[in-house]
């Protein structure tokens, strides 16, 4: 996607490399990973190329967890709370409505805080849960990124696709330069895909490079 529409160059990194080597963005896509039947996550923690994410991000580089990434990044330490089995207990895919919460950090550079729009979901735990001490400071430093929202833009018990605390779909790190979110920018990034919504991630981290 950054290849094609963006005209950047990436480049595949293996979980057993221990460089991410002179990378802008470090990007842990969606997916499944090895060990997620015990917990999302939970052992991709343990990765060798996860040491060198967490120097990418400790160095104030930007780092993208979508999806099984975001749930990497919250078990590796560098987003806090957790992610755990939707409310349903069954897998979710749909297209849901997301509320930007902050404009504070590269990865909204060119957003407006308040705009929502339109991105897919596809994952089975993706339900954000934390306790209430980091609750209330993530959301009174504003880390909450995404909220799941209504055509409208309120956070309503009927928008929440997973039981997700807070109607939560996202959130950054306190240096505001890891974001992880469940639902898929890279697949709401050309009309063709029928949304356009990740752009608002893409458009603003490709941007202030």
């Amino acid at each position: 996607m950054l290849t094609e529409v963006y005209s950047a160059d990436a480049r595949l990194v293996w979980h057993q490399e221990k460089s991410v080597g002179d990378a802008e963005l470090v990007v842990l896509p969606g997916g499944f990973s090895y060990g997620d039947y015990l917990r999302t996550g939970a052992m991709a923690k343990f990765s060798p190329v996860m040491d060198a994410v967490r120097g990418h991000a400790q160095k104030g580089k930007p780092v993208l967890g979508i999806c099984n990434g975001f749930q990497i990044l919250c078990e590796a330490g560098l987003l806090p709370g957790v992610l755990i089995r939707n409310r349903q207990l069954k897998f979710v895919c749909d297209d849901v409505r997301l509320k930007l919460e902050t404009d504070n950090s590269p990865f909204f550079a060119r957003a407006k805080k308040g705009s929502v729009v339109r991105m897919p979901i596809k994952h089975g735990e993706g339900n954000y849960f934390a306790d209430a001490d980091t609750l209330k400071r993530i959301e009174g430093e504003g880390q909450v990124a995404f909220r799941y929202v209504d055509p409208a833009g309120n956070a309503t018990e009927a928008a929440n696709p997973n039981g997700t605390l807070n109607n939560i779909a996202g959130i950054v790190n306190s240096g505001r330069n890891v974001l992880g979110l469940m639902p898929h920018p890279e697949h709401a990034c050309q009309a063709v895909l029928g949304s356009e919504g990740g752009r608002i991630v893409f458009d603003s981290i490709m941007g202030s490079r």
